[in-house]
């Protein structure tokens, strides 16, 4: 596996025309695009524990254009989920934003759950992608996660890319795993450290008053990090949710099939 070593041309077009915003927010600092029509809810993307606000320019690019407001965001340093909750909260309220349909995808998808649970006026819909509702899985797999705030970055790295599939790929599903790859190898000891235990901490994801019909289930059927029976346990929970189910598109379906994920992204805002 090797880190993108060139970008790819609609992503230095992208970065010439959106700028990217900083913000901070209480001790929290929020790293952030936001594109598109300021008077309607925006769509706010959540990554995974390897993706940045970056790793969505397809659709941001893509969807403002069709009229919508994308935001995307990085996870900042953020220990546990009752502190996402609060942080992410604050930071809708400082940026004037108060109703938001959320796109999460692996640990993205999990936060997005637990704040929608929590602050359930405040979300319109859900589109959920490769993730779960609860984390013991994890936890039970990472027994050195007490110790992951002082593991060296190198160490961080090395764990979290030992879980994205190396090849062989179709060209498209190997330029997503090397532009993610170049995104990790960006990110801090502690933006490591912080979403490694994010992904450990043994927390469910509770009933949600939102009806299923505002949740989409968007799933890839081949390779992907996050193992099937935890994506069936979404499925079980959401049963009358929409499902937009991607023949292929690997762990990062946003990159590898941005046509299909945006389409269905639209669908679900209709």
């Amino acid at each position: 596996m090797k880190g993108a070593s060139l970008s790819p041309g609609d992503y230095v077009y992208f970065k010439s025309r959106v700028p990217l915003h900083k913000i901070s927010v209480g001790a929290k600092q929020w790293r952030y695009y936001d594109f598109g029509p300021k008077d309607v809810p925006p769509l706010i993307c959540i990554p995974g524990i390897a993706g940045t606000a970056d790793v969505f320019y397809k659709q941001i690019m893509f969807l403002s254009m069709k009229g919508y407001r994308v935001i995307s965001i990085d996870i900042p340093c953020i220990w546990n989920h009752h502190e996402w909750i609060h942080a992410f909260e604050k930071f809708l309220d400082a940026i004037n934003v108060h109703h938001v349909h959320l796109y999460g995808t692996s640990l993205g998808g999990f936060l997005s759950q637990l704040f929608a649970q929590h602050r359930p006026r405040r979300v319109k819909s859900l589109v959920l992608s490769n993730t779960f509702l609860d984390t013991h899985k994890f936890s039970a797999a990472m027994p050195w996660s007490s110790v992951v705030s002082w593991s060296p970055s190198f160490l961080l790295k090395r764990y979290i890319l030992s879980g994205i599939h190396d090849g062989p790929h179709e060209p498209f599903i190997a330029d997503s795993v090397d532009f993610v790859v170049g995104q990790v190898e960006a990110l801090s000891r502690d933006d490591l450290a912080s979403r490694l235990t994010l992904n450990a901490n043994a927390v469910a994801v509770g009933a949600l008053f939102l009806s299923d019909s505002f949740i989409t289930i968007m799933d890839t059927n081949d390779y992907c990090a996050i193992p099937q029976q935890l994506k069936d346990q979404v499925s079980e929970r959401y049963p009358g949710a929409r499902r937009a189910i991607l023949k292929t598109g690997g762990d990062f379906p946003f990159l590898s099939r941005p046509d299909e994920v945006n389409l269905h992204l639209q669908a679900c805002r209709r």
